[in-house]
């Protein structure tokens, strides 16, 4: 089998924004253009285009497998994924459903980000009590994985009703279904995912991104530790980011839309307000935004790489104040320009590596 670590896969994630009480598209106008982003995500190379699950009416993205869907019919190669899929709150058997019929619509391109979300309208929305949780999530993940291992089940949990030897379909055209794990950066989410042998993806919104390379090896770890290949293990991360012409004109037009964001989810969790400085610095070589031109981007994916063993690179483009010819052009740009530098620096260095070995 192949060493997963020696590839990178390079693709889109999104929550919608459609936001129409502060001047952006309506969610209707938002779902087509959706549509049209995963299209020309598929036209120009990139591996995977990935929706999360919102419940705001700033966010487009309640049902991420009904527009994944959408989207299978007019795609030929691209993987269709939840970013995350908000367990938790959701009915396991559900969302195996609606993915294994995004698979067989897709011809085999489906997989499940399942995570807690890192919002929580969708708990009270559908009757659950914040003080479950950890064990709401815990419990629910338990039986997908069991529901993707399985034909026929037999489950019996504290938050759903009982399930006696029945069948759930249709089932998923690949073998397993893949299901990776959605993480802000919980060491316990880090640990489980790697018990579990599942693939991880890790939201690296702010601060350094190298600061998560403890967490990669609390993964791989407890990886090993269960038994699973550690040259399997898949490691994605999802990060904002913006692609212009040049450097300059990327990070000026980007900074107004990125602080409009931050310090409207800041008025509600009460964080400090978001600043240029805070701004200049994630946009730097060691920060977590991906803005600038395909060349320093692609050198940006490729010290994430090095320094946490990538291998899935999530770049989140989305925001209703920017113009969608603009996220369109950022999407070309990852797929005809950044995409095609990095995959040819991480073929040269596997050669020269398996030239060393030699």
């Amino acid at each position: 089998m192949s060493d997963k670590a020696n590839t990178m896969e390079i693709g889109i994630s999104t929550f919608l924004h459609a936001d129409p009480e502060k001047g952006g598209v309506s969610h209707a106008e938002r779902l087509r253009q959706a549509i049209e982003e995963i299209q020309l995500a598929d036209q120009v190379g990139l591996d995977v285009f990935a929706i999360g699950e919102h419940h705001r009416i700033d966010y487009t993205s309640s049902s991420p497998a009904v527009i994944l869907a959408a989207a299978a019919a007019t795609t030929k190669k691209i993987r269709l994924s939840s970013a995350v899929t908000v367990l938790s709150s959701d009915d396991p058997v559900r969302v195996y459903q609606s993915f294994a019929t995004l698979d067989g619509l897709s011809n085999g391109r489906a997989e499940i980000m399942a995570g807690r979300g890192s919002f929580i309208e969708s708990f009270p929305l559908f009757g659950y009590d914040l003080k479950d949780y950890e064990e709401l999530f815990e419990e629910k993940l338990e039986l997908l994985l069991k529901i993707r291992a399985s034909e026929r089940v037999t489950w019996r949990g504290g938050h759903r009703p009982a399930i006696d030897n029945m069948g759930i379909y249709p089932r998923a055209v690949q073998q397993p279904l893949p299901v990776w794990i959605g993480t802000g950066g919980s060491p316990e989410s880090a640990i489980r995912a790697g018990l579990l042998g599942l693939p991880i993806v890790f939201s690296i919104l702010g601060g350094p991104p190298q600061r998560f390379a403890s967490l990669v090896e609390l993964y791989k770890e407890a990886a090993v530790k269960a038994g699973h290949d550690p040259n399997q293990l898949q490691i994605a991360t999802h990060s904002h980011g913006f692609i212009s012409d040049t450097t300059q004109e990327a990070s000026e037009r980007y900074y107004p839309v990125m602080a409009a964001q931050m310090n409207r989810i800041g008025r509600e969790r009460g964080w400090s307000p978001y600043t240029r400085d805070s701004y200049d610095a994630s946009c730097s070589l060691h920060g977590a935004l991906y803005v600038g031109d395909p060349e320093y981007v692609a050198e940006k994916i490729l010290l994430l790489h090095k320094n946490l063993g990538l291998t899935r690179f999530l770049m989140y483009v989305d925001f209703s104040t920017l113009p969608h010819r603009e996220l369109l052009r950022t999407i070309e740009l990852l797929g005809t320009k950044v995409a095609p530098v990095v995959r040819q620096e991480l073929d040269r260095q596997a050669s020269s590596s398996n030239d060393g070995a030699q």
